[in-house]
């Protein structure tokens, strides 16, 4: 996959890991496809003057390296002969690319970071937080990095809109009123589109939503390869049953996952390890109930209560079978499935601007909910996601006149407005939300 001169946060995050004292061999999780082969070549492309790749998937003479020693020198040895690159201290970028591919090259971080800490390791793979889960690791002798599916931040710069980025940084509130309509565009397009950066690249170039869809139906036939040839052949079929149904659960006014909606008669013991193995794979996330706000929120889950997303609003419209024609009909988009886009396009920006895994609150009888609950600076803020216009917000009213938080947020279409007792924040414009909140 050729890629355009994109920007990736990432690219940030490990140029600070390059300049730490106390670097650690690196960690690079995510899904298929998300751009961690693209992230880790650029990466060494503009920081070092030599790069050592290799991707332990297709070389499949050094997949047997690590099985009898981790001696590094060996190790070193047999890298320059297949890479035809010399590694040296400092100026090197070592890459084990698909590293889960190859018995015990996730144990020879800790000998490199133990024994030869002057060599620069960046691991990554599709499978990775499959394997981790399966097999213990040395704690503390490598350091990880999340890499999620473009953000609509990145989207922004990708296809040139560095412009609009500035107005929403500087919170020009009524310059952003003026091209609100500009913004509701990119942000419908996004939703579409969304973060797959083979997706992006190529509605950047050719602004076609039939070819991006044919590259995320590929995308997703690859997803379904991967249960078949990765996964344990008792849950494989569960795990196509439980991925397809994603889109009817999200679809339903209460998005609480039901097993029985898998199948008829299906219970959580059957799809436990499906769910807990695309979890790993990086495809679905897991957001749980809490029974009140307390902090750490964490404390507070009901396990038993949980929503399920995508890692993806572009993927989630592909599973539905959305047609692009949808993004010409006024903002219908937005409210698409009782809301699930727009649900899943907050979460999806929680995850990749913020690091923010959050939580829902609702009351005992499922009578009132809170779509997303999140933690900063050791406050609880309430977060009602709204598809269209209209303002109702009455579970986000009863839930702030029960438990008093510092302030309500409310994502939706409509101008940024702030109150005593809530904020108003047009959902293109989510990515300031801590600073706002601060």
């Amino acid at each position: 996959m050729q890629l355009c001169d994109m920007e990736r946060k990432i690219l940030d995050k490990m140029v600070s890991w390059k300049s730490a004292a106390s670097r650690k061999p690196l960690l690079i999780r995510g899904a298929r496809q998300v751009g961690k082969t693209w992230a880790m070549q650029t990466f060494g492309r503009e920081n070092y003057e030599r790069v050592v790749y290799v991707n332990f998937e297709k070389d499949k003479l050094l997949q047997d390296l690590f099985q009898n020693d981790f001696n590094i020198e060996r190790i070193l040895l047999a890298l320059q002969i297949q890479s035809g690159v010399a590694p040296e201290p400092g100026n090197t970028l070592i890459i084990f690319d698909e590293i889960q591919e190859a018995k015990g090259a996730l144990t020879s971080l800790k000998y490199f970071y133990e024994n030869a800490p002057e060599y620069h390791i960046i691991g990554a793979g599709s499978l990775l937080g499959v394997t981790l889960s399966k097999n213990s690791f040395p704690v503390g002798k490598v350091e990880f990095l999340e890499l999620y599916p473009m953000s609509f931040s990145e989207f922004l710069m990708a296809v040139n809109e560095h412009e609009l980025l500035k107005l929403i940084s500087a919170h020009d509130w009524g310059l952003i009123k003026t091209f609100r309509s500009k913004f509701v565009l990119r942000l419908k397009q996004y939703y579409f589109v969304g973060g797959m950066p083979e997706a992006v690249n190529s509605f950047a170039k050719e602004n076609d939503f039939g070819k991006v869809r044919r590259i995320q139906t590929d995308i997703q036939k690859a997803y379904e390869l991967d249960f078949s040839k990765h996964a344990p052949n008792e849950i494989v079929p569960r795990l196509r049953q439980l991925w397809n149904s994603i889109p009817g659960q999200l679809a339903r006014e209460n998005k609480k996952f039901i097993y029985g909606l898998i199948k008829e008669g299906a219970r959580a013991r059957e799809y436990e390890s499906a769910l807990s193995w695309l979890e790993g794979y990086g495809l679905v996330h897991r957001i749980y109930r809490v029974t009140k706000p307390g902090i750490p929120l964490k404390s507070y889950e009901d396990l038993k209560a949980f929503k399920i997303y995508t890692s993806d609003v572009g993927m989630l419209c592909t599973l539905s079978g959305l047609n692009e024609k949808v993004i010409l009909e006024g903002n219908r988009l937005f409210s698409e499935y009782k809301g699930a886009l727009t649900e899943q396009f907050v979460l999806q920006q929680f995850i990749s601007d913020f690091g923010i895994n959050p939580h829902y609150w609702s009351n005992e009888n499922s009578t009132s909910e809170v779509d997303f609950l999140i933690e900063s600076d050791n406050q609880i803020y309430p977060v009602e996601v709204k598809a269209e216009e209209n303002l109702q917000a009455k579970s986000l009213a009863l839930f702030h006149k029960k438990y008093d938080p510092v302030k309500s947020v409310r994502i939706s279409l409509s101008d940024f407005r702030e109150e005593d007792w809530l904020v108003n924040i047009p959902l293109f414009a989510f990515q300031e939300l801590i600073k706002i909140l601060n």
